[in-house]
């Protein structure tokens, strides 16, 4: 355990009062290993207890999440992060530990939840709008912002069951954003739809946040947790290691992923060519020939990598991708895609990747370099070998930078105006 160990509490804000306390929070699953009828029964009864198995989901789990946070569950799957939200949510009960709620809640947890597949979509809203609180009047006076929200008005009176997954989330969040609520739950429907209400959906969230709602979501997106949450809780086997400022929760997460991946080739069956190939070292290098130095945009930079194979292999390729504090991918290339063929790798080899004027925005990097065969097998990664800092600007921020120059335009006349 990590820092989570003092409690989740040290994330809160104090200021805030607290809209959901958690209190040893423990959640037990049975899982039957007698698959078929004909197998319970002839276990029932008698040594039943060596055909089932208890999954524990989440252990002794405390928290307190404050009104105004948006806070981020991330973890592997089968970490509890849906489990917990659905405790959250009231879907269903703890083995052990206490849940408290304030204020009117909705949630977005599976697709389609709360839907009767017969029922048309105009039935539904009303089916799910009062599932979440809502009376008919209230619906009513809603139904056409509900509609419009969603974009399917030509769909509503369709029986559900022939809806996309698509549409099924478009008028699932439309209902859950239209019922006022004071804490809001989402588990992963983002993931499903077009990017224009994907952005719509964005977009609301963050309305949500300037007004002081509360956000509990899951995500795989780590780019989404780290624009989106003010506090992040890394999940790992139902116990929390890691609870707190965003970047570091996925910086952790990361490197526990990697943990795993290292952990799942460790138990593969050997492969000499995975087995004895790595990355040594890397290192950056500006114009000065200063290694490992703060940079400005548009400053050449260099960076050298050492790659070795004891055994030896035919044909490889070295690949390095650039990301932001995030862990948004910034910049990527590979040897082969670059037109440079390596040839055999037996011992050791540097390989220099010098960029030109790299418009670099302001903050922090890091650099990953991985040892590829031409199957794309990563026969191994160093992530974030090393990191960099540019210096910041004063006059823009983001990824990239680009001087701006702004410049009002003439406002048109009376005359220029059309007839």
């Amino acid at each position: 355990m990590t820092t989570a160990d003092t409690d989740l509490q040290s994330a809160a804000t104090p200021a805030a009062p607290p809209v959901i306390r958690l209190d040893g929070v423990s959640k037990r699953f049975v899982i039957r290993k007698d698959n078929s009828l004909k197998e319970r029964l002839v276990t029932l009864g008698r040594a039943g207890k060596r055909h089932r198995e208890d999954f524990w989901a989440l252990r002794g789990l405390s928290a307190e999440l404050h009104a105004g946070q948006t806070v981020a569950l991330i973890g592997h799957n089968g970490s509890g992060k849906s489990t917990l939200l659905k405790i959250i949510g009231g879907i269903i009960s703890p083995t052990d530990g206490t849940v408290e709620r304030r204020g009117r809640l909705a949630a977005l947890l599976e697709l389609g939840a709360g839907f009767h597949p017969d029922l048309t979509g105009r039935e539904n809203v009303y089916l799910n709008a009062s599932i979440l609180g809502l009376s008919k009047d209230e619906t009513d006076a809603k139904f056409d912002d509900i509609v419009t929200y969603s974009g399917i008005a030509e769909f509503i009176d369709t029986q559900v069951k022939f809806y996309s997954s698509g549409m099924y989330v478009r008028l699932a969040f439309a209902v859950a954003v239209h019922t006022d609520p004071d804490i809001l739950l989402v588990d992963e429907v983002l993931a499903v739809g077009d990017e224009a209400f994907q952005r719509k959906c964005l977009d609301t969230i963050r309305t949500f946040q300037t007004e002081g709602r509360t956000i509990v979501l899951v995500t795989h997106s780590l780019g989404q947790v780290a624009e989106l949450a003010d506090r992040a809780i890394l999940l790992h086997h139902g116990e929390v290691i890691q609870d707190g400022e965003p970047n570091a929760a996925i910086a952790a997460f990361r490197d526990l992923l990697e943990n795993q991946r290292r952990d799942a080739m460790d138990a593969a069956p050997s492969n000499p060519v995975l087995e004895n190939g790595r990355v040594i070292s890397a290192e950056l290098v500006n114009h000065a020939g200063e290694r490992n130095p703060t940079i400005r945009s548009g400053e050449d930079i260099e960076i050298l990598a050492e790659f070795e194979h004891t055994t030896g292999i035919d044909e490889w390729v070295c690949a390095i991708q650039i990301d932001n504090a995030m862990g948004q991918k910034v910049y990527g290339a590979r040897t082969d895609t670059s037109g440079l063929s390596l040839g055999a790798l037996h011992g050791r080899r540097t390989i220099r990747l010098r960029l030109h004027q790299p418009m670099f925005g302001g903050g922090k990097y890091f650099v990953n370099v991985s040892l590829m065969d031409y199957a794309n097998r990563h026969l191994h990664d160093m992530p974030q070998a090393i990191s960099f800092n540019v210096v910041d600007h004063a006059d823009a921020t983001g990824s990239i930078y680009a001087k701006p120059e702004f410049v009002e335009l003439p406002s048109p006349t009376a005359s220029d105006a059309p007839a």
